[in-house]
């Protein structure tokens, strides 16, 4: 989960409802407060320490809310939900009240195939402060780890405006013919220097003018972040009237115009991504969040030469959410507890939502909740500018329940009795188990999220059927495993130094896509092993199984793969055979294939298998 760090007075500052430094009295109110942004008190902060310098550690425990990830985000919550002064954003713009944007940023159709989306605002009217420039940088590194996917679909660059010559150009170049001198420090342009954040440029500089390419060869940060572009034959490049650089996004700042420094009162924060809806949102976060800081924000239109589904000119911040609509009698069935209207629109209200009580869903609404032509009491919840976590009626059935109060609901005893027992699938699990101990293998425990590349590639695949998260926290665990095989590679991977043999099991959850079952996607309890050793052979794996099977009391057959639509690209073609239980493949084992071992590092034969246990009960 998201931590933050917060200076304590800033905090306390932005999050007291009554403009008091210390609004909670004692650490366990404070504690109590944060519930109401899903958050606890990680690390308190060191009293030894001046005021100034005291940090407090928050947890933030809702993914689905990156607004809370800094500062002004988190305290907004707190300030809000305890009664304080909700801010009104007026520097939005919406359908049919576009703000007036002195400034322009033209998105070049050579950028649509690469990286198409740009936004972005102006911040002035205040200096930055050393508290506030850090603060800018945790939040830009968290919704960019995070929310962007290690920069992948969203990423931040922060520029002093007074160099740069209106209007910017956002465009797709070819990597060797563009070179700049890029930040020697942190790529954001907020450089950490002994007297608090200084201008990157003024620290010297370790690296000359560098192309696109060069940079993601050379340079630190090119070479973290090479992934994302070093197979696009077009990369993208932030640049002002006159061409000089302002970025590489989404890698490196220039050492010219991309830097900032505490003192500064003008900047330009620009936004670039994959997907139109989360750079919007992410800007609207970092927009709203400097706006509660005290700064002036001043939109900025983007002028797109090719259609984008909010239209090809959009000023910037920009409101794109629709309202959601939840009736109450769902809200009863969700809390357990029938609420009026006036009770629900109070509740959203102290989580910073505008809603109104209504007997019918307006014209384009979301209609999650209403009963398709019957008016239904409910309530119209309009998401604050700064989220975008309202996919249906459940999400504002949830807000009213913490607006209301966790503790203002009555405690109630369950009115069914039930008797707590382990499911037949899991005594049949732990049987299998058992009798893989006895064989002499170690079980294993693994995560069941992983990286396509190591659930995909590094097996050969092509990952047609495997189930892939739409907003992964990170690449890391982006996919849904389809197999247990790939977990026990990992762990073979990186045990070339102990004693052969290596035998391995696991009893686990799989899922995978599934056409004809209702919801598109089965999961199932599976069980893989895999024997790593010079003498391991499809034989040996062969007499293993059969071991197993016998103690299991199942009978089954070997038949070839081809019978079931062909080889498994993960094992030896002619080294890999199916399981089949009452005429039906179950499972599959073999021969590891030597191009997948040589993807994980692999330098001894291995034979692998995996079966579905559910399979097996029926």
């Amino acid at each position: 989960m998201p931590k933050i760090e917060v200076n304590e007075s800033v905090f306390y500052a932005l999050a007291s409802p009554d403009g008091r430094n210390q609004y909670w009295t004692s650490k366990d109110a404070f504690e109590e407060a944060l519930s109401c942004a899903k958050a606890e008190l990680d690390e308190d902060s060191d009293k030894s320490l001046p005021e100034s310098e005291r940090v407090l550690k928050i947890e933030l425990n809702d993914t689905n809310r990156p607004d809370l990830w800094g500062t002004a985000g988190c305290a907004r919550q707190l300030r809000v939900y305890y009664g304080g002064t909700k801010n009104e954003y007026s520097f939005f713009s919406r359908s049919g009240n576009v703000q007036k944007a002195r400034h322009k940023v033209k998105a070049e159709k050579s950028v649509q195939q690469v990286r198409p989306y740009i936004a972005g605002f102006i911040a002035s009217g205040k200096a930055i402060s050393d508290p506030a420039l850090r603060d800018i940088i945790q939040t830009q590194e968290k919704l960019a780890w995070n929310f962007g996917r290690k920069r992948r679909t969203v990423s931040m660059g922060v520029y002093r405006i007074a160099k740069i010559n209106w209007p910017i150009v956002y465009k797709g170049v070819d990597p060797d013919s563009v070179s700049f001198v890029p930040l020697q420090g942190p790529d954001h342009g907020l450089t950490p220097g002994k007297d608090g954040l200084t201008l990157g440029k003024d620290q010297a500089q370790p690296f000359g003018s560098l192309t696109l390419r060069e940079i993601l060869k050379q340079h630190p940060k090119g070479k973290e972040f090479a992934f994302i572009q070093e197979h696009e034959p077009i990369h993208p490049l932030l640049a002002d009237s006159q061409n000089n650089i302002l970025s590489y996004p989404p890698i490196i700042n220039s050492a010219d115009l991309g830097a900032v420094q505490v003192g500064d009162t003008d900047i330009f924060v620009e936004l670039t991504g994959t997907d139109i809806a989360l750079v919007t949102l992410a800007t609207s976060i970092i927009a709203c969040d400097l706006a509660d800081n005290g700064f002036t924000i001043e939109p900025v239109e983007i002028e797109y030469e090719f259609d984008t589904p909010f239209g090809r000119n959009i000023v910037y911040p920009y409101y794109f959410q629709e309202p959601v609509f939840c009736s109450l009698a769902r809200i009863e069935r969700f809390l357990g507890e029938k609420l009026n209207a006036d009770e629900c629109v109070q509740a959203l209200n102290r989580m910073g939502v505008k809603a109104e009580a209504t007997m019918s869903v307006e014209r384009g609404a979301n209609t999650e909740g209403a009963t398709a032509g019957v008016n239904t009491e409910g309530v119209l919840a309009w998401p604050p500018e700064y989220r975008n976590d309202f996919l249906h009626a459940a999400d504002v059935a949830e807000d009213v329940m913490i607006g209301r109060g966790l503790g203002s609901f009555k405690p109630e005893r369950p009115s069914d009795s039930t008797i707590g027992r382990l499911s037949p699938i899991t005594f049949f699990s732990r049987q299998v188990k058992e009798i893989f101990i006895g064989l002499g293998y170690q079980e294993m425990i693994y995560n069941y999220l992983g990286s396509r590349k190591d659930l995909v590639e590094n097996m050969r695949g092509e990952g047609t059927n495997i189930i892939r998260i739409a907003n992964p926290m990170t690449e890391n665990y982006e996919y849904v495993r389809d197999s247990i095989i790939a977990s026990l590679m990992i762990s073979e991977s990186v045990s070339g130094h102990s004693v052969y043999p290596h035998k391995i099991f696991e009893v686990g959850k799989i899922a995978y896509k599934d056409k004809d079952d209702n919801y598109g996607a089965l999961t199932r309890q599976y069980a893989g092993f895999l024997h790593a050793d010079k003498e391991a052979n499809f034989n040996t794996a062969a007499a293993q199984l059969q071991t197993l099977f016998y103690y299991l009391s199942r009978e089954y057959d070997v038949e070839e793969l081809a019978s079931f639509g062909g080889e498994d690209p993960r094992f030896i073609p002619g080294r890999a055979a199916a399981i089949v239980y009452k005429g039906k493949k179950i499972g599959v084992f073999g021969e590891i294939h030597p191009e997948a071992l040589e993807n994980w590092g692999i330098t001894v034969p291995c034979t692998a298998g995996e079966f579905d246990l559910d399979a097996l009960m029926g």
